[in-house]
């Protein structure tokens, strides 16, 4: 699928920054450096939409990009290591935290894990955290490019015979060939159009 329109609107750094337009968001989580901002560059068909970086805590505010004036996908500061020290990761996380669990617009979360060492402790804890929340969310595993098929199979068949995400959808995603782009898209839209709950 093929978007009109991709632009930057706002880098929120509080509340009152947010939108007040009322479209539906998917917001974009995982830890620092994992890839959102290549994810979602890739989903729009845009080269630099999304700033990239390879210093891990490099986005340091909720940033928005408005969809066809339709929808927002919004790429949250990761969590783990940000730059600026602690009181700022304490700051970020608690514009994020109030973000997830009090915005009305957010549809779904896109939780994007690097394939290369599976799920960490702190996306463990994002994932009850969710779940708690009962917000809809599909693991993205990233940088699926830098396994073979055998070890990506064999890292899946782990997480699924563990059993702590069953019934959790999940994806792998390479940034450089675009593997798995469209089923994330379609899970996307789908949570977009979805009625609101």
């Amino acid at each position: 699928m093929n978007f009109q329109s991709a632009e930057f609107i706002i880098g929120a750094v509080s509340q009152k920054d947010l939108p007040t337009d009322g479209l539906p968001e998917v917001a974009f989580a995982g830890r620092s450096n994992v890839g959102k901002s290549s994810l979602i560059n890739k989903l729009v068909k845009r080269k630099k939409l999304a700033r990239t970086s390879s210093t891990p805590g490099k986005t340091q505010q909720l940033n928005y990009y408005r969809i066809d004036d339709k929808f927002y996908l919004v790429d949250l500061p990761g969590y783990g290591f940000v730059q600026g020290g602690i009181g700022l990761r304490g700051r970020l996380g608690k514009i994020t935290e109030e973000y997830l669990r009090d915005r009305p617009q957010l549809r779904a979360v896109v939780q994007l894990i690097d394939a290369r060492h599976g799920p960490t402790e702190l996306d463990h804890m994002m994932i009850d955290w969710l779940q708690e929340c009962q917000k809809p969310f599909l693991l993205v595993f990233t940088k699926a490019d830098k396994l073979s098929r055998s070890q990506l199979d064999r890292q899946f068949a782990k997480l699924e015979t563990s059993g702590e995400f069953a019934g959790i959808p999940f994806a792998p995603f390479s940034a450089p060939s675009g593997h798995g782009q469209k089923d994330v898209l379609e899970w996307v839209l789908e949570a977009i159009n979805s009625p609101q709950v």
